[in-house]
C-alpha cells in the first residue's frame, strides 16, 4: 500500500510536472555557432541537445555535417543562409538551386522550420533581404516545401523609439516593406533580443535585476497601462508595436537570438548569465504583457566559441564549455 501511495504521488507531479513544462519546453531553442577550434563534433551535440531536453536549434549556413546530424531527432529548426543573400536576391534559379542543395535533401527528416535570410542585415544589403525572401519562399512553394516559412533575423536597433514600448517604431522603410510582406506569407519576424547590451548601454536608467529577471523592478506603459517587470518583455513589445504600426500586426515575433555573457566584460558575470537565461527559460511559455501566450525563442549560444571577433564577451554566451561541461548549471 505505502508503494502505491508512493506510486500514485509520483504521478501526480509527474502530470503536474508534465503541464507545468509543457510551454516552456515547447518554446526555447538554442543557437548553435561553431566559431572555435575546439568544439566537439556535430553528432556529439545533437546527443547533448536531446539529453538536456533542448528541442530547438539555429544554425547560421547549411552546415551538411550538423544537418545530418539532425535526421530524425526531432529538433526544430531555424536555418540561415550564410553568406548568399545576394545570390538568393539575383535569380529565382539561384534560390530554387539553393533550396534543391540545401532544404529538399533533408526535409522532413530535419524538422526545418524557419530559414533566416540574411542576419542582422546592415547598410546598402538591406535592400536585397525582401527579394531573397520573395525568391526562397516561391523555391519552396515550386518544392512543395510550402510549410517552412522564410524570413530574416534582425537586430534590435531595426526599432526606433523602444520606450515606452508601446511606442516602438521600424527606424527604415524597408523593414516596413519586409514586415508587410511575412504578413501575406504567414512567417515570422526574426528577431535579435539582447537586454544585455541594452543594460550595458545605459545601467544609469536600466537595473540589473529589470534585464536579468529578477523581481524588484516595475514599469508601466503610460500609452496602454501595460505593466513590465523584466527588459526582455518591453523590447520584445516594442517590435510588436513597431509591426502593428507597419500594418502588420498578424505577424508574430520569434526571438531568433537571446543571451548573456557569462565573462569579457561589464555585466558579464556566471551569476547574471545564469540569471538570465534560466530566467528566460522559464518565461517564455507565458509571452509578454501584450501577447501573452507561449513565445518561441532561441539562447544565444550553446558553446563558449574562442574565434569569435569582436568584444572579448562575444567568445562567453555559451551554456557548455566545448568539453560539453555547463558554464552554470541550468535546466530546460
Amino acid at each position: 500500500m505505502a508503494a502505491q501511495g508512493v506510486t500514485s504521488v509520483l504521478a501526480v507531479v509527474l502530470v503536474i510536472g508534465a503541464f507545468v513544462s509543457i510551454p516552456t519546453v515547447q518554446s526555447i531553442g538554442v543557437c548553435y555557432g561553431v566559431k572555435g577550434n575546439n568544439l566537439p563534433p556535430r553528432s556529439e551535440v545533437v546527443q547533448l541537445y536531446k539529453s538536456k531536453g533542448i528541442n530547438g536549434m539555429r544554425i547560421y549556413y547549411p552546415d551538411k555535417e550538423a544537418l545530418n546530424a539532425l535526421r530524425n531527432s526531432g529538433i526544430a529548426l531555424i536555418l540561415d543562409v550564410g553568406d548568399q543573400l545576394s545570390n538568393l536576391a539575383a535569380s529565382s534559379s539561384n534560390a530554387a538551386a539553393w533550396v534543391r542543395d540545401n532544404v529538399r535533401p533533408y526535409y522532413p527528416a530535419v524538422n526545418i522550420k524557419y530559414i533566416a535570410v540574411g542576419n542582422e542585415v546592415e547598410g546598402g544589403a538591406t535592400n536585397s533581404i525582401l527579394p531573397a525572401i520573395r525568391n526562397v519562399n516561391s523555391a519552396l512553394a515550386s518544392s512543395g516545401l510550402g510549410a517552412i516559412k522564410a524570413s530574416t533575423a534582425v537586430k534590435f536597433d531595426v526599432i526606433s523609439n523602444s520606450y515606452p514600448p508601446s511606442a516602438g517604431v521600424f527606424r527604415d522603410a524597408y523593414m516596413k516593406d519586409i514586415a508587410r510582406y511575412l504578413a501575406t506569407t504567414g512567417a515570422p519576424l526574426l528577431a535579435n533580443v539582447y537586454p544585455y547590451f541594452a543594460y550595458r548601454g545605459n545601467p544609469r536608467d536600466i537595473s540589473l535585476n529589470y534585464a536579468t529577471f529578477r523581481p524588484g523592478t516595475t514599469v508601466r506603459d503610460p500609452n496602454n497601462g501595460l505593466t513590465y517587470t523584466n527588459l526582455f518583455d518591453a523590447m520584445v513589445d516594442a517590435v510588436y508595436a513597431a509591426l502593428e504600426k507597419a500594418g502588420a500586426g498578424n505577424v508574430k515575433v520569434v526571438v531568433s537570438e537571446s543571451g548573456w555573457p557569462s565573462a569579457g566584460g561589464f555585466g558579464a558575470s556566471v551569476d547574471n548569465a545564469r540569471a538570465y537565461n534560466q530566467g528566460l527559460i522559464d518565461h517564455v511559455g507565458r509571452g509578454t504583457p501584450k501577447r501573452p501566450g507561449a513565445l518561441e525563442a532561441y539562447i544565444f549560444a550553446m558553446f563558449n566559441e574562442n574565434q569569435k571577433n569582436g568584444d572579448p564577451t562575444e567568445k562567453n554566451f555559451g551554456l557548455f564549455y566545448p568539453n560539453k561541461s555547463p558554464v552554470y548549471p541550468i535546466r530546460f
